[in-house]
């Protein structure tokens, strides 16, 4: 089951974990995980660019060493850089240590490909122990979101991860979709019409 928005009692269970900013008249945060990916993520940026917004990417530190001339694009692009492990682990399945270093190693990566760490960190799948979660926000701000648009998802049809994706979308939203080879195909078959959407309602899109 996808929960295109995250019940409000979870929020308020973790509070210092962002999950929107609601109020903030006029903005919404996209994001996109999972990448750099060849063919999907410059895909993303050329859609973005197109509209001039702006967007976070939560990436994974083997995609950055794998393509660092795509992750410098996102950066040169006006976009921002978040860590999102350095092999995608889920932080339930994983031992705290070992997810602890994983971390660090794609905040390692990523000065050594951009010259800088993430501040911002999205846990994969959305799953973190407390414990795991209390020893990264020492360093990060733990990023989730209010609005998941599936588009990963190929069991769900394009236009009904379209249609929930722009129920679920507000003013101070952070919208997910992701930039890996699952959504490659999906991808032009949603994004371009919910950027356009947001655009439509006269919305600015902003980094975290």
């Amino acid at each position: 089951m996808i929960w295109h928005t995250v019940p409000a009692l979870i929020q308020l269970l973790f509070p210092k974990r962002l999950w929107g900013k609601s109020g903030d008249e006029g903005r919404v945060y996209l994001t996109f995980d999972d990448g750099p990916v060849p063919g999907v993520t410059d895909y993303v940026l050329g859609e973005l660019a197109k509209r001039n917004q702006k967007a976070t990417f939560f990436v994974v530190g083997d995609n950055v060493r794998k393509h660092p001339t795509l992750t410098k694009e996102v950066l040169s692009a006006g976009h921002n850089l978040g860590n999102h492990t350095f092999n995608h682990l889920n932080g339930w399945k994983t031992e705290k240590s070992t997810y602890l270093e994983n971390i660090e190693l794609c905040d390692r990566v990523l000065e050594e490909v951009v010259g800088r760490k993430a501040k911002l960190f999205r846990p994969p799948y959305g799953l973190i122990k407390s414990t795991q979660a209390l020893e990264v926000s020492r360093f990060h701000q733990i990023v989730m979101w209010n609005m998941l648009s599936g588009d990963y998802d190929s069991s769900l049809d394009p236009e009904l991860v379209l249609k929930k994706s722009i129920q679920h979308t507000h003013a101070g939203s952070i919208a997910v979709f992701h930039d890996q080879l699952k959504t490659k195909e999906v991808l032009p078959k949603v994004l371009p019409y919910y950027l356009d959407y947001i655009e439509g309602k006269g919305w600015k899109t902003e980094v975290l």
